[in-house]
């Protein structure tokens, strides 16, 4: 019984330990896409040793870290009132999606630096999905342009929206004004 009880013991240790990580990985790579594995460790309160008995690669860091963020942009997008008028239901959704996008554009971009883009695009398909879906519905009621594939809206959508979050850790756009535009941009694309 005591072999086991440790064992537990041991196994939420190491889960709170990973946690730990994840966490400060999330948020010194959303801050800087470059932040060493050191400065992750450390911000966590663990060793390097420690860090990567849990990530064996740096990669295997980046990739659980914009797995955290995305798990919380879902909680954050699965929370949006999708009914009614489709039009509205988007401006909603991308209101939403924006705040999701500029919080982990930074991570993105440490993502990039080392995941293929396929896994990228893989960890995204729910968002996509999810958007894909309202589109589709979107041109079955009329609202959105039918001429171009819900599928490629949705990857315009998404380039908008990173490409905005690029201009404005450029400094090349106020953040303020990035989620007006942002809507804007996307809905005269949906509606032609």
């Amino acid at each position: 019984m005591t072999a086991s009880t440790g064992g537990g013991r041991r196994r939420a240790d190491a889960e709170r330990s990973i946690a730990r990580i994840v966490s400060a990985a999330r948020a010194l790579l959303s801050s800087d896409p470059n932040a060493k594995v050191d400065d992750i460790a450390k911000a966590a309160g663990v060793g390097r040793m420690t860090l990567y008995g849990h990530f064996r690669t740096r990669a295997d860091l980046v990739e659980a870290a914009l797995a955290d963020a995305l798990a919380a942009g879902e909680r954050t997008l699965s929370a949006v009132d999708l009914t009614g008028d489709a039009g509205e239901a988007m401006a909603r959704l991308l209101a939403s999606s924006w705040e999701v996008v500029a919080e982990s554009a930074a991570l993105l971009g440490a993502a990039e630096e080392v995941l293929s883009p396929e896994r990228i695009l893989e960890m995204h398909d729910s968002p996509a999905a999810r958007m894909a879906d309202l589109v589709r519905r979107g041109q079955d009621e009329g609202a959105f342009r039918t001429d171009m594939p819900a599928d490629w809206l949705v990857n315009v959508m998404h380039f908008v929206m990173h490409g905005a979050s690029g201009q404005v850790r450029q400094g090349r756009l106020d953040a303020r004004d990035a989620a007006e535009l942002v809507t804007k941009s996307i809905q005269s694309i949906l509606t032609g």
